[in-house]
């Protein structure tokens, strides 16, 4: 099981996650969606999980912040309690074992973040 995490700002389109998660991907295509529970709810990720007929994953914020990242932002860190929210929620979706299977990425516009983790799909 591959999961793209996904870290963005209110302002970011479809279009942005997109750039995000092709950047990310290469060859990989993952197997579901994840973010921090209210981003879950944003209509561009809606309309990205929607194109992509993918699960989506709502990480709630405590168990967000107990994953330990491979990035450190300082926004991320700010508003979010840790350091990449694309890498905390791909490792807290992808189970318990998971592993980041690099940092994540941004997007061309800046607007979004994208990570993936493989995991086992508990």
């Amino acid at each position: 099981m591959i999961v793209a995490g996904f870290g963005f700002r209110g302002g970011a389109t479809v279009e942005s996650l997109e750039d995000a998660l092709t950047r990310a991907c290469g060859d990989l295509r993952p197997s579901a969606l994840a973010s921090v529970a209210d981003k879950t709810r944003v209509p561009a990720f809606r309309r990205l999980a929607e194109r992509l007929s993918l699960p989506v994953h709502a990480v709630s914020q405590d168990i967000l912040s107990a994953q330990s990242t491979l990035t450190r932002s300082a926004a991320a860190q700010d508003a979010r309690t840790t350091g990449s929210v694309a890498e905390a929620a791909a490792l807290a979706a992808a189970g318990p074992c998971a592993r980041l299977l690099g940092p994540r990425v941004i997007s061309g516009d800046r607007m979004a973040t994208c990570a993936l983790a493989k995991g086992d799909p508990a």
